[in-house]
């Protein structure tokens, strides 16, 4: 209820009176990392004490500690990946890369529609061989984003296309996380059942993801249909 009132009473510490429009709300926006912090704290600990798994705070710290271990490998890969978005960028590679790429992409005079479509290609095949969506799209994106940029097509229709080709084969390669999740729920019915069963079984429907992927992306680009608010599928530099 305090938290309702401070969002929505003039002259709360949450509202701006000076500000208008959405700006007005930039101080209950900036807060609301720490509103839901205290909120599934509070939730979470008054669960645990009537469960009995919380008897003081130290369980509440314990848990806490447990949970920040699991996020340990993304933290690494994320502190990897920002050293090498950073070193990239400081490099030039990716800007070269890009220019000379949309140069040989320009030179192709391959309508938009097609070019995606092997962007979608590229990204379900990488994705066979690197697990992470987020380390692929680190690496891709310096080059990918801008060199589509330089041929008139928007980040958003670039980043749904890669989405499209990475989705698409999660389900049949061994490097996605809940693969070994999902093949041990199999063996649970069907002991002989082996990694190549499971991608075997998954194939078809990896397959027809990806061709109503593709189909899907070339009408949007021929019709021009936007992807959300202020993201249409074409972009200019000027």
């Amino acid at each position: 209820m305090l938290w309702i009132v401070l969002c929505i009473a003039p002259g709360t510490p949450l509202i701006e009176d000076s500000a208008s429009g959405v700006a007005r709300y930039n101080p209950l926006l900036q807060s609301l990392v720490a509103g839901f912090f205290i909120l599934f704290l509070a939730a979470g600990w008054a669960y645990g004490s009537g469960a009995g798994t919380i008897k003081n705070h130290r369980d509440v710290v314990r848990m806490m500690s447990e949970a920040m271990g699991d996020l340990a490998y993304y933290l690494v890969l994320a502190f990897t990946a920002a050293h090498f978005v950073a070193m990239f960028n400081w490099s030039n590679l990716g800007l070269i890369f890009a220019i000379n790429g949309a140069a040989f992409l320009e030179g192709s005079n391959l309508p938009d529609s097609i070019l995606l479509t092997f962007i979608i290609l590229f990204g379900a095949t990488i994705n066979l061989f690197v697990g992470s969506a987020s380390a692929k799209w680190a690496l891709l994106a310096p080059v990918l984003v801008p060199m589509l940029m330089l041929i008139g097509i928007s980040p958003e229709m670039s980043t749904a296309a890669y989405r499209v080709g990475d989705g698409a084969t999660n389900i049949i390669t061994p490097l996605m996380p809940y693969f070994p999740l999902i093949l041990v729920f199999c063996q649970r019915w069907q002991k002989e059942f082996g990694l190549g069963s499971l991608a075997a079984t998954m194939l078809p429907y990896s397959l027809l993801l990806l061709a109503s992927g593709m189909v899907m992306t070339i009408i949007w680009v021929i019709f021009g249909i936007p992807l959300g608010p202020n993201a249409p599928v074409e972009f200019s530099l000027q």
